[in-house]
């Protein structure tokens, strides 16, 4: 398993940067590797990815959200991973996005790539690629702003 931290400052409100995390199906516009991602539900998504040439599809359960705070998930078939997004109010305007993932890399390629440090390389890149994104735009594409508890709470 492997943990992979990346923080990016977006020169956009809390709220902005919140809301269009919120919007997962825009996820492929940023994100190297993502082919697509279909909400089911508040709670389910549907992803399908390409990493090294090999395609995966698989299920995630968003497990807690809280506007403006944090969206955290796990996956629930296909490569073990789990994660948090968490929003910190910088100022009116600036806002610190910091992921955290924990992945255990599944099959050859996707292990020779966690070992070459890839993986962290493109969550990196994709957090840069998002305040390209959010920023160019000036404003969410959408917003959902739900809260879900973690289990058990």
């Amino acid at each position: 398993m492997s943990t992979i931290t990346e923080s990016v400052d977006v020169d956009v409100p809390v709220h902005t940067a919140y809301n269009q995390w919120t919007q997962f199906e825009s996820f492929p516009e940023f994100m190297e590797g993502v082919e697509q991602i279909r909400q089911l539900d508040d709670r389910h998504l549907h992803w399908v990815t390409k990493v090294g040439g090999v395609q995966r599809e698989f299920d995630a359960t968003i497990t807690e959200q809280h506007p403006d705070e944090r969206v955290a998930w796990r996956s629930d078939s296909g490569p073990n991973h789990a994660g948090v997004i968490t929003f910190h109010r910088i100022d009116d305007g600036k806002t610190r996005v910091t992921a955290q993932m924990d992945i255990d890399p599944e099959g050859f390629v996707e292990n020779v790539a966690d070992k070459l440090g890839v993986l962290d390389h493109r969550v990196n890149a994709d957090m840069k690629r998002f305040k390209r994104f959010i920023e160019d735009r000036g404003q969410e594409t959408g917003a959902w702003r739900g809260d879900v508890d973690r289990p058990g709470h």
